[in-house]
């Protein structure tokens, strides 16, 4: 086993797959590097790859009008990247792009969707394990959007109302 499917068979986003299914996901693995600046992927385009980053950091941009490219969220060190490779359309719905050098383990997610095809328990495993790290995901930016949002003058500002 290489040393990178070795982090992918240890690592705690697929804890939840067994031995077996880490095995099968540690196979499509290889190492990558990203410079800073260097897209990983783009909005729009169609999906392939996907990467648990070990080092640096990407941002996740969206193409807001009249706005440009938005950042979304910031990923680093034990962060998934990319499940749009796992549901139609197959498409990236936002850009990825390294802001510091990266390095990365890619899976060849071309296999990894031939294998869940062929064995519905290792895609049901593998489709539960990309929810729950898309839900994290979503968690995050709800707290981001939450925390962007303007006081309400109704709301207490950090000081007890004195009676």
């Amino acid at each position: 086993m290489t040393d990178a499917a070795a982090r992918i068979a240890d690592h705690p986003v697929f804890a939840e797959l067994g031995a077996a299914e880490r095995v099968l996901v540690a196979a499509t693995a290889r190492p990558v590097r990203f410079g800073p600046g260097q897209r990983v992927f783009t909005e729009g385009a169609p999906a392939r790859g996907c990467w648990l980053i070990q080092e640096g950091r990407v941002v996740l941009e969206a193409d807001v009008r009249g706005r440009g490219q938005v950042v979304v969220q910031t990923l680093g060190p034990g962060d998934l990247l990319g499940w749009s490779w796992f549901a139609p359309p197959y498409r990236w719905q936002v850009t990825a792009r390294a802001v510091s050098p990266t390095s990365a383990i890619e899976l060849d997610t071309t296999e990894l969707r031939v294998m869940a095809d062929q064995d519905p328990r290792f895609g049901y495993a593998l489709a539960r394990t990309l929810f729950a790290a898309a839900l994290e995901r979503l968690q995050a930016t709800r707290l981001r959007l939450i925390d962007l949002q303007p006081r309400s003058p109704y709301e207490p500002h950090g000081r007890t109302a004195e009676r």
